[in-house]
């Protein structure tokens, strides 16, 4: 799954989010590339929780 996180910025935007996601949802694969501002999501397919995730670690999530 991926998503595009148009605030995500920098290295550490990127840390952010993949920490947030693979500590709410043990058991993921996160990579956060913030030149694309894009999250790719492996080991889960809950959309909802994903973005709610991201958006509780301070960023805006929207489908790629």
């Amino acid at each position: 799954m991926t998503l595009r996180v148009e605030d995500m910025t920098c290295g550490h935007c990127a840390g952010t989010i993949k920490n947030a996601i693979e500590t709410g949802l043990p058991g993921t694969q996160v990579e956060a590339d913030p030149a694309s501002k894009l999250v790719s999501v492996r080991g889960s397919s809950d959309l909802a929780s994903i973005k709610a995730l991201v958006a509780k670690a301070g960023y805006t999530p929207v489908a790629a």
